[in-house]
C-alpha cells in the first residue's frame, strides 16, 4: 500500500531534480528549488494527509512547542531516556501526545505491560507470598499456603507479610523490590549498564524474578487487566500482546494447562471492553524463546497451531522471543516453521528481526528469513537499513516495522534516537508502527514516551500532525484485525481523533 503511494512521487521527485541538474552551471531556480522541498516532504509519513482547519490549527501550535523543544541544550532524545524522562514529562508536547488517540500498540509483551510499582504495592502485598533470594543477586517470588521447599542456589522463603510487620518502614523494602523488577535507575545508566550484555543480563534477571507473582492465578487476572488499563488511560484502544502462555498456579500448587491461560485472557479482555466500552480490544501473538532445540520448537508450533484452531478469533499468531544476538536465527527453526504450509494450516507469524547490530551474522539474516515465512509484520527492525532488498520487499508487500524507540535505546543499539534508523524509514514512508516493547521495564508506559521519542527524535520539524495521524491509523492498518474489523476500529479511532483535535486546536 504504502509503496504504491511513493512510486509517483519518487517518479516526480526525479523529474525535477533532473530538470535541475539539465542546467548546468545556470543559476539555481528558486521556484524549482522549492518544488522539490515539498516533493520531498511529501514523500515522509503523513506528507500525504490533507489537514482539515482544525488540524492545521493545531499543527500550528505544535510546530511552535517542537521549534521551543528542539533548541533546548537538554533535548530528550539525544540523552539516555532514565536522564530524559522527567524532562519529557514536563513538555508541552508530551502532555498532547498523551491525550492524543494513538490507534494500537502492536509490539507489547506480558511480562513487561503493567508499572514495576503496581506489581510491588499490590501482588506483594498479598497474602502468602514468600520471596528469597538468589545466589546471583536477584529474588524470587511464590505464593504458597504454606512455606515452600527451599530451592537450589536460593536462601529460604520469607513470608513478606512476616518481613514487613517487623519494619518500621517498609520504603526501602518495596523500592529494593522494585529495582529487581525493572532496569530503570535514578544512576549514570551508561555507568550502571556498560555493555548489551549487561543490560541483557538485568532485563533477563527482572522478568524471571516476576514470573513468580505474574503466574499466580488471581495476580494473573488482575495484573492483565491493569495493564489494559494502563494502555486505555494513555489513549491506546487496541492491543496485540506478544504471550508466553505460561502454566497459571494457585495457592495449593496446582497448575492450569495452556489453553486456560488463552481462555483468561479472553475472558479479562471482555470484561474490560464491558467496562469501557470505547475499548476496541486486544489479541494473543503467542510467542516462545528462541533458544529452544528444533525438536522442542516443532512442538511448540503444533501447540501453537492448536490453540490457532481452538481461538480463532482471539489468537492471532505466533513470534519467536529473547535476544537475537545469543539466540537461535529463525533458519535454525525451519522445518517447524514450515509446518503449518505442510499441514494446510494458517498460522501467522510476527517475527522479531533485526534487533541487533552484528552485520553480516546468522543472526542478521533473520529479516531476510522473516520474509521467506511471510511473517506478518516485523519486530524491531533496527538492522533494516543494511538489508536494501528485504527493505524493498517489505515496502512492496506491506510488511510493517514495529519501532520500539526506547527499547532499541536502552537495550544499547542507538544512542541519539535522532540516529536511529527508522528515521530514515519515516523520511520514505516505509510502512512503521510506533510500539513500547516493554514500558514497565524501561520505566515508562503506555504508549506516549515512545511517541515522543518517534515525533521529537526521528521526525524534527518536519514531522507534524499528519505524521502523527498517519503513524495511528498504521497501527490499525497493520494490525492483525480483518478489514471488517479495521473498518469498525477506524470509525471509532477517528471519533477520538476529532474530538482531540476540537479540544486541542485554539
Amino acid at each position: 500500500m504504502a509503496a504504491g503511494l511513493q512510486r509517483p512521487q519518487a517518479a516526480a521527485a526525479c523529474l525535477l531534480l533532473l530538470r535541475y541538474l539539465s542546467c548546468g552551471l545556470c543559476i539555481p531556480d528558486p521556484k524549482l528549488r522549492e518544488a522539490l522541498i515539498k516533493q520531498e516532504i511529501s514523500m515522509q509519513t503523513g506528507g500525504q494527509v490533507v489537514l482539515t482547519d482544525a488540524e492545521q490549527r493545531l499543527d500550528s501550535v505544535l510546530f511552535k512547542m517542537k521549534q521551543k523543544e528542539m533548541m533546548r541544550p537538554d533535548f530528550p532524545p539525544a540523552m539516555h531516556f532514565f536522564k530524559a524522562r522527567e524532562l519529557i514529562k514536563t513538555s508541552p508536547i508530551f502532555s498532547l501526545l498523551q491525550k492524543m488517540p494513538k490507534g494500537a500498540a502492536l509490539h507489547v509483551h506480558d511480562l513487561s505491560m503493567v508499572n514495576a510499582e503496581w506489581l510491588v504495592k499490590n501482588a506483594t502485598y498479598r497474602p502468602h507470598c514468600y520471596m528469597c533470594y538468589t545466589d546471583s543477586n536477584s529474588i524470587r517470588f511464590n505464593f504458597s499456603s504454606q512455606a515452600p521447599e527451599k530451592q537450589l542456589n536460593c536462601s529460604p522463603w520469607i513470608l513478606l507479610e512476616s518481613l514487613r510487620a517487623k519494619l518500621i518502614n517498609t520504603t526501602d523494602l518495596d523500592n529494593s523490590i522494585m529495582g529487581n523488577l525493572t532496569l530503570f535507575t535514578n544512576q549514570d545508566p551508561e555507568t550502571v549498564y556498560p555493555s548489551q550484555e549487561v543490560v541483557w543480563d538485568k532485563f533477563e534477571k527482572a522478568f524471571q524474578a516476576m514470573w513468580g507473582l505474574f503466574t499466580y492465578a488471581p495476580v494473573f487476572r488482575d495484573y492483565y487487566y491493569q495493564g489494559l488499563t494502563e494502555f486505555y488511560t494513555d489513549n491506546v484502544m487496541y492491543l496485540e500482546l506478544r504471550a508466553v502462555l505460561p502454566e497459571i498456579y494457585e495457592l495449593d500448587g496446582s497448575c492450569h494447562c495452556v489453553a486456560w491461560t488463552v481462555k483468561t485472557y479472553q475472558e479479562v479482555t471482555r470484561q474490560f471492553k464491558k467496562d469501557h466500552p470505547d475499548f476496541y480490544g486486544a489479541r494473543i501473538i503467542f510467542s516462545h524463546n528462541r533458544n529452544a532445540s528444533p525438536s522442542k520448537m516443532t512442538e511448540i508450533v503444533q501447540k501453537a497451531l492448536k490453540l490457532q484452531q481452538d481461538f480463532p478469533i482471539f489468537m492471532a499468531g505466533f513470534d519467536l522471543v529473547g535476544r537475537e544476538d545469543t539466540g537461535r536465527p529463525l533458519w535454525y527453526f525451519r522445518d517447524a516453521l514450515s509446518l503449518p504450509g505442510d499441514k494446510g494450516m494458517t498460522l501467522p507469524f510476527f517475527f522479531h528481526a533485526g534487533e541487533t547490530n552484528l552485520e553480516g551474522t546468522d543472526v542478521d539474516q533473520n529479516l531476510l528469513d522473516a520474509l521467506l515465512f511471510n511473517t506478518s509484520r516485523i519486530g524491531h527492525g533496527f538492522a533494516l537499513l543494511r538489508h536494501p532488498l528485504v527493505k524493498y520487499k517489505s515496502r512492496i508487500e506491506g510488511v510493517a516495522v514495529e519501532v520500539c524507540p526506547i527499547s532499541n535505546q536502552v537495550m544499547k543499539l542507538v544512542k541519539d534516537l535522532r540516529n536511529h534508523p527508522a528515521a530514515a524509514l519515516m523520511s520514505e514512508n516505509h510502512p512503521v508502527v510506533i510500539s513500547s516493547d516493554d514500558p514497565s521495564m524501561f520505566g515508562s508506559s503506555g504508549l506516549s514516551y515512545d511517541f515522543y521519542e518517534a515525533f521529537v527524535g526521528f521526525g524534527g520539524l518536519r514531522a507534524n500532525i499528519g505524521t502523527l495521524k498517519e503513524l495511528a491509523k498504521n497501527s490499525i492498518r497493520y494490525s492483525s484485525l480483518t478489514p471488517k474489523q479495521q473498518k469498525e476500529a477506524f470509525a471509532l479511532w477517528q471519533k477520538k481523533w476529532d474530538k482531540f483535535v476540537s479540544e486541542n486546536a485554539f
